[in-house]
């Protein structure tokens, strides 16, 4: 169990501290994804896609923790641009299926030395690094669980 305090100071808030870290990134990735005219959740749509493609809407979501109704403007830029294209899963009219057109997946060759910058620019050890992804996802696990 921690210590409580009836009015924490802004600075001893941990989701502050996530908070800025999380623009910090932002800033970080800014000028890595501008190139490639990419906004950073386009960037997780297509390192998801590079990962394993086709895949449908609801596996992209499932996988980025995304509603379809935050995820399906994300498609239909990245569509837009020609780098996907969806369509409906022929034995399932429910499901819209995402595939990676050939510009997409020519796309990941210019992207794929982004996440060793990122991780050279944290100041981090690659065991920190997993240590603190690790650290992570259980309090993500714990927020979900309560929440």
């Amino acid at each position: 169990m921690t210590e409580t305090q009836s009015d924490p100071a802004l600075e001893e808030l941990l989701c502050f501290d996530l908070y800025a870290a999380q623009h910090a990134f932002g800033r970080l990735y800014k000028p890595l994804l501008g190139p490639l005219d990419l906004t950073y959740p386009q960037y997780l749509v297509m390192r998801t896609l590079w990962a394993g493609a086709p895949q449908s809407v609801g596996e992209i979501g499932k996988r980025l923790k995304l509603e379809t109704n935050t995820l399906t403007p994300l498609l239909k830029r990245l569509e837009a641009q020609g780098r996907v294209s969806r369509s409906r899963d022929p034995v399932d009219e429910r499901r819209v299926v995402v595939t990676l057109t050939e510009a997409g997946a020519a796309l990941e060759a210019e992207a794929r030395d982004i996440p060793n910058r990122i991780a050279a620019a944290t100041g981090l050890s690659a065991p920190e690094i997993r240590e603190l992804q690790e650290r992570l996802r259980r309090l993500t696990a714990s927020i979900t669980a309560v929440s």
